[in-house]
């Protein structure tokens, strides 16, 4: 019988075909095709290059087999397998050593995200590169007065096609064309901005907030859609970033820009479905022509949503980031964290989590606690969800 070994693979349910880990090894041991995103076994020296850049964990799982999965059988896979019952002979007194093994792969990893477990179950990649849903283009609606910061609200239908979603799932773009080589550009993922039922309740078209980048392939292209135009998509993707159907569950929502997106998802969902735990938003932008849904957010009353809009550029005023506001505001936050029913979601630019990271962790030692065992307790209850890009 052959060695038992340590197998690194993704989880196809989790990964959201971002393809950031393969463009990340740098040798070569990711690959995908148009249904999975695998790594060879042949290949790979555990490195861990691709740990850090994936946005949602799927890359961080390790399987110790005696035969290793073939790219083929990873190909095929809808979910991970589980661990297999293998006999490994004990070492240097080792009293499990799958778990060393597995010890031993996750060196350096993060923390992995989970589900609430009262989340519904999601739809995963049910249009890939190879079979995209195509839809038909309902809307599209700029939501800022700032001329450097075009950010639009984007409606697609998917007609009479099945695309169902959640609150926080993603979707892959497909724009037209070839890159330099010839080939299809691969998608580009985007947060889905409206609640499960459709952004028109019970039609179930999806909608987008996408801001146009100046040479940005996508972002130009979803920007410049007009209505009736069709559009290639891929996925749904995401089944961890997913909202606690509890209804009592707070959520505690922090964002900038277009990491807007899921909030509203959530925000419309919970009241559609008469949600009662209520919601506290931090929101993030330049100033109020440069933030995405203003307006509505204005109009949507404190007892579902307490709102604390935070503006960074705003003439004869000091800069204020939303970390800044949080530590204002950490009586009202320190309770919301002892809350068990609290869930935590945070969405936008990288640069964002360190000082959202280093606001939590002065408010927690406030409460006499230590920040890094608390998130990390709300995460193993699927209670604390970051999506950064």
């Amino acid at each position: 019988m052959n060695k038992p070994v340590k197998q690194h693979l993704i989880d196809p349910e989790i990964c959201i075909r971002c393809y950031t880990c393969e463009m990340t090894c740098p040798i070569g041991a990711i690959e995908h095709d148009d249904n999975n995103v695998v790594v060879n076994a042949d290949i790979c020296n555990f490195c861990m290059d691709c740990i850090p850049v994936c946005p949602t964990g799927s890359i961080d799982e390790w399987r110790v087999v005696a035969e290793p999965y073939t790219l083929e059988q990873q190909y095929e896979m809808e979910e991970l397998p589980e661990q297999e019952d293998i006999e490994v002979a004990p070492e240097n007194d080792v009293a499990d050593p799958i778990a060393a093994l597995l010890d031993e792969a996750h060196k350096g990893a993060g923390g992995k995200a989970r589900a609430p477990a009262s989340a519904g179950k999601p739809a995963i990649n049910m249009y890939n590169l190879g079979k995209p849903a195509r839809m038909k283009v309902q809307g599209n609606y700029r939501l800022t007065d700032d001329p450097d910061h075009d950010v639009r609200h984007i409606i697609l239908d998917p007609g009479a096609l099945p695309f169902p979603v959640l609150e926080g799932q993603s979707v892959g773009i497909i724009p037209p064309g070839t890159d330099a080589d010839g080939n299809a550009h691969l998608p580009r993922l985007y947060s889905i901005s409206s609640p499960r039922d459709g952004e028109r309740p019970g039609y179930h078209n999806i909608s987008l907030t996408v801001k146009r980048e100046e040479h940005g392939l996508a972002s130009n292209f979803l920007c410049d859609l007009e209505i009736g135009a069709s559009v290639e998509v891929t996925g749904p993707f995401g089944a961890t970033f997913l909202l606690p159907s509890v209804p009592d569950a707070h959520l505690l929502l922090i964002c900038t820009g277009t990491g807007s997106a899921p909030m509203r998802a959530f925000t419309m969902q919970r009241q559609r479905s008469g949600a009662t735990g209520g919601m506290t938003m931090f929101f993030g932008a330049r100033t109020p022509e440069s933030l995405p849904y203003f307006g509505p957010l204005k109009k949507i009353p404190d007892s579902l949503l307490k709102k604390n809009l935070v503006f960074s550029r705003m003439p004869d005023q000091d800069k204020e980031y939303v970390q800044d506001r949080m530590i204002a505001e950490q009586d009202s936050i320190a309770e919301i964290l002892q809350d068990a029913k609290t869930h935590i979601y945070i969405c936008g630019l990288r640069g964002m989590e360190e000082g959202v990271e280093l606001a939590l962790t002065s408010i927690a030692e406030s409460m006499g606690q230590q920040w890094t065992a608390l998130r990390d307790a709300m995460r193993e209850d699927g209670r604390y969800h970051v999506e950064t890009y």
